[in-house]
């Protein structure tokens, strides 16, 4: 069969970028499972989260001190009455029913603030004076207290699906009760390395050869990312065997396929795809590591006769390269898989510790070190030998990224870091 070659789509970065989201946009969200609280830690929120009482349920004192009137502090000092301790967690029994004018009642972080109160003394601007307590500082009405439902009120929602459930998300399902959540299922992501040079990582290479190690990287951002990798063979450099094992990546939920998408003799995974009728959103972006990456869709084999397609990623086989392109392009359309709301992608600055030069035309992403502490980040770009040095991008902990049309950038200059 006579297959038309692939037509070359190259991008800007935006652009590129803008297309992915745009798909990702539409994908529908996946199957739900019921999983106790813990193991939620991670997922994707299936189900809002909604408030089963107010928050806080009784106005709460926000400091150590004590409950007053703010009536009673017209000049200072003043002296009132203390008509009891007030602790968080008290029997209602416990708690003084009122505040009458004169009075005042101890109270501790998180208790309820009782009625006739409409202030908190802080502590620390108060004298004990055994029945009675002085206060030597002013305070006005509402002062250190939150009021009732101020967080939220019964029946509020507090989390949307799709959110990604961290440690916050986590607390506030156990502060409403939620002992199990409804998450989505992950995907799973096929991840097929291709290439005659690769080895599996428990074999002696030869002279020529390396060991796969692509296929581990992105099966460690496929988990943090929120899906399930499925490891296929190495696929070699011969048409039929890698249309085959491709076939068999698009199965599932999404397939990255490593190697074999620039321009080179043996590079076949486009003209693979094209023999099997892939439609191709771009194969290339104007990025540096990274410009031969492709993505597409396909329908081939079982996919055609089930009527669906699944979506694929060609990522360059130089290992930062396929670690770049993943956390640029594969990462939102796995994330919108997994059903999580879509994100935009976002940088923060630091200033350059050294100048960078490079030739302008390509949005540059480079392993690079930011430190420093508090508001006074510094980013250093890592010693390298190009995107093959897993060495030196192991030391990383963030790219520094260069607008193509800049060449020179000096020390002291603010840079667009992106984290690893």
């Amino acid at each position: 069969m006579s297959v038309a070659p692939v037509q070359s789509t190259i991008l800007s970065f935006e652009d590129a970028r803008r297309v992915v989201e745009k798909h990702a946009a539409q994908i529908q969200p996946p199957a739900t499972e019921a999983v106790d609280l813990l193991s939620a830690a991670g997922r994707v929120l299936a189900e809002p989260i909604l408030a089963d009482r107010d928050f806080p349920p009784f106005p709460r004192s926000a400091r150590d001190g004590y409950a007053v009137r703010a009536a009673d502090l017209p000049q200072l000092p003043a002296r009132l009455n203390l008509v009891g301790e007030i602790r968080a967690g008290a029997n209602p029994e416990e708690i003084p029913t009122n505040i009458s004018p004169g009075q005042a009642a101890s109270i501790m972080t998180g208790a309820p603030v009782p009625d006739g109160a409409d202030c908190v003394v802080m502590v620390e601007y108060t004298k004990r004076q055994g029945d009675a307590v002085e206060i030597a500082s002013g305070i006005t009405a509402g002062a250190n207290i939150v009021p009732r439902g101020a967080e939220a009120r019964q029946g509020s929602r507090l989390l949307d699906r799709g959110r990604r459930l961290n440690d916050a998300a986590i607390a506030l399902a156990a502060s409403v009760g939620k002992s199990q959540l409804n998450v989505y299922a992950r995907p799973r992501v096929a991840i097929l390395a291709t290439g005659d040079e690769l080895v599996e990582i428990g074999a002696t290479p030869g002279p020529t050869q390396i060991r796969n190690s692509n296929s581990y990287s992105l099966a460690v951002q496929v988990r943090e990312a929120g899906g399930e990798p499925i490891l296929l063979p190495i696929a070699p450099d011969e048409r039929e065997a890698l249309s085959s094992l491709i076939e068999q990546g698009l199965q599932y939920d999404l397939l990255l396929i490593t190697g074999g998408v620039s321009v080179g003799r043996y590079d076949l995974v486009e003209k693979v795809l094209a023999e099997l009728q892939a439609k191709f959103f771009f194969t290339g972006a104007q990025i540096q590591p990274g410009r031969p990456v492709v993505f597409g869709v396909c329908g081939a084999g079982a996919l055609a006769r089930e009527g669906r397609q699944s979506y694929f990623f060609g990522l360059p086989g130089n290992p930062v390269s396929t670690m770049v392109t993943f956390e640029l392009f594969a990462r939102p359309m796995l994330e919108a898989l997994a059903g999580q709301s879509p994100r935009k992608l976002t940088f923060f600055h630091a200033r350059l510790k050294s100048e960078i030069r490079v030739k302008p035309g390509l949005r540059r992403f480079l392993p690079a070190v930011v430190s420093g502490e508090f508001e006074h980040a510094e980013v250093e770009r890592v010693a390298w030998q190009g995107s093959g040095d897993m060495a030196a991008t192991a030391l990383a902990n963030c790219y520094v990224v260069i607008p193509p049309d800049r060449e020179h950038i000096a020390a002291g200059e603010w840079a667009a870091v992106l984290l690893r």
